[in-house]
């Protein structure tokens, strides 16, 4: 595992709000606004973006928790930059503030958790799962 994962670490993920990126077009809401569900994956994306250089080879992060706010609105073609930083490791826990901005401010803001993991080891878990 890596050694080099110490607080402070920090990452950024951007994206433009589409249509496809809507509350009313993933089912999450009736209007055409940014969804949180894709806030939320757009945080996340930061967060392991934050981590990804520090890790060892045939390690990744997956994600166990997030509690977010998502307080403003942002309409289609809104610029939205999701900011993640390294708060605390614990062993294989990673605890992360998150953020998420428009060109008119902050619009959600959080603590998410991720958990180090070895790739192979993991997706042999996931295999062995009965279906």
């Amino acid at each position: 595992m890596a050694e080099s994962l110490t607080e402070g670490l920090e990452g950024t993920a951007k994206t433009t709000v589409s249509l496809e990126k809507t509350a009313k077009a993933v089912g999450s809401g009736s209007l055409e606004v940014f969804a949180t569900p894709m806030m939320v994956a757009l945080m996340e994306k930061a967060a392991v973006n934050a981590v990804a250089v520090a890790l060892s080879p045939g390690e990744t992060t997956v994600g166990t928790k997030i509690e977010v706010s998502h307080i403003k609105a942002s309409p289609v073609g809104a610029l939205v930059e999701a900011k993640a930083k390294l708060i605390s490791v614990e062993g294989r826990k990673l605890t992360f503030l998150v953020e998420a901005f428009d060109e008119q401010g902050k619009i959600g803001e959080g603590r998410h958790e991720r958990v180090r993991v070895n790739i192979e080891k993991f997706l042999e878990k996931v295999s062995s799962r009965e279906k």
